[in-house]
């Protein structure tokens, strides 16, 4: 009997999340450039500024088909996890598992899987 209830529900909620609108950035270019390895998400350091707003409220899985798979992932307390975006070229580029100071977008996602905080900083964030 309450099986009826929870596939609407979940339609619900799956129907709800937030489409970004990111049109102005190339998604194709974006999701090629792998840790920003290749400099073409370095031409989308100020677009990405200004979509900042755009991106939060966009469910985790949705900034995947968007963005990509992140470089990094984090899990941090209360389920919450930060993907990780490079943006230029660093050490990272050579091995990934080095600390790499290059400039990075993080995106801070609840326990829900919505984002809900875009920074910008050199590095990876720590928590």
């Amino acid at each position: 009997m309450k099986i009826k209830y929870i596939f609407p529900l979940l339609f619900l909620v799956t129907a709800c999340t937030k489409q970004p609108k990111l049109e102005s950035l190339n998604l194709e270019k974006w999701s090629a450039d792998r840790g920003g390895c290749n400099g073409e998400r370095t031409r989308s350091i100020e677009k990405l500024k200004s979509l900042k707003q755009e991106i939060k409220g966009v469910s985790s899985n949705d900034l995947d088909d968007y963005l990509g798979t992140p470089d990094i992932q984090q899990l941090a307390d209360r389920s919450q996890k930060y993907y990780i975006y490079f943006l230029e070229k660093g050490v990272h580029c050579e091995d990934l598992k080095l600390h790499s100071d290059a400039r990075s977008m993080s995106v801070r996602f609840s326990a829900m899987g919505m984002a809900t905080e875009v920074t910008f900083q050199r590095g990876v964030p720590s928590e």
